[in-house]
């Protein structure tokens, strides 16, 4: 079966300075995750969904929806799609770029959707050229840009041979680790031994790799898959004997010690060193049980 192509969700350009690069927008990712259809367990027919005038109960089509903002409580300034788009036609057809900052200031925890951005009317040089710029000067562009009826702050971002669009969370959006409880930072406040950080450390090494997206993959989506299939096997509607899809136990700590979790983990990595790596006191360690590399997925 083939690829479906991606569907251009909007057409501009990017703009900085008197430069205007005429562009499309397109998803950059696409959805893996398992659906569920939500069914009537009388009879298995589908659920429908239906939207319902909450005063009346009464069920509204499609053409009789329209957008309000409430401006008080209970009372609505209705506006239609032409409306809102004219009300700042600028906005809604460009990437504006405020600012290129260096590309480490922004946090992953900002970055929320990419986007691929295709250069558009032979726009091909000037793209390329601050595509290019940006690849030698380790810059990324902050920008605002308007999708969905929604401005949006986002990152203008030089990825391989495309330049790439990623809508950013704001600040406000961002909650603070201080609302939270935390260990104190630093080895000392956090009461970790000098010792007990170099084996992490070396724990750390042992288990470094590459990064390789291909490598890892949806566990979860393959056991329901296969659960689905052993149905299907077994004549659709015929419940599966519970105790055959009994869950392994999660298995527990039971080293309360750190320093001793930490020495039997050692030399259970890929092997970079893994098997060489000894701490002071490995003499007197029970022999680590060897084992396999970890699992990797399937080409």
């Amino acid at each position: 079966m083939g690829r479906a192509m991606a569907h251009m969700i909007w057409k501009g350009a990017i703009s900085f300075g008197l430069v205007h690069v005429p562009v499309q927008l397109y998803p950059a990712t696409k959805s893996e995750r398992i659906g569920f259809n939500l069914l009537d367990k009388r009879s298995i027919d589908p659920i429908g969904y239906k939207q319902i005038n909450k005063r009346t109960g009464k069920e509204v089509t499609r053409d009789n929806i329209v957008r309000g903002f409430e401006y008080e409580k209970g009372k609505y300034v209705v506006l239609s799609d032409t409306e809102i788009r004219s009300a700042n036609p600028e906005s809604t057809q460009t990437v504006d770029i405020l600012a290129f900052v260096d590309a480490p200031e922004v946090s992953f925890f900002f970055l929320d959707t990419p986007y691929y951005l295709v250069p558009d009317r032979k726009g091909e040089k000037v793209y390329a050229l601050l595509r290019e710029a940006m690849k030698a000067s380790g810059k990324i562009g902050i920008a605002n840009v308007v999708m969905h009826n929604k401005q949006h702050l986002a990152a203008l971002i030089a990825a391989g041979p495309a330049l790439v669009l990623n809508t950013l969370r704001r600040a406000d959006e961002v909650r603070s680790p201080e609302e939270l409880k935390l260990p104190a930072e630093g080895s000392k406040a956090a009461g970790i031994s000098p010792r007990e950080l170099d084996m992490a450390k070396k724990l750390i090494e042992d288990m470094s790799d590459t990064f390789d997206p291909a490598s890892y993959h949806d566990t979860y989506h393959d056991d329901i898959l296969a659960l689905v299939d052993k149905k299907i096997r077994a004549g659709k509607t015929e419940e599966i004997d519970e105790s055959e899809l009994a869950e392994e136990k999660p298995r527990t700590a039971d080293i309360l010690d750190l320093s001793d979790l930490l020495k039997r983990s050692l030399g259970r990595g890929k092997g970079k060193g893994g098997a060489s790596s000894k701490t002071d006191d490995d003499d007197d360690a029970p022999p680590a049980r060897k084992t396999p590399k970890r699992r990797r997925a399937a080409g």
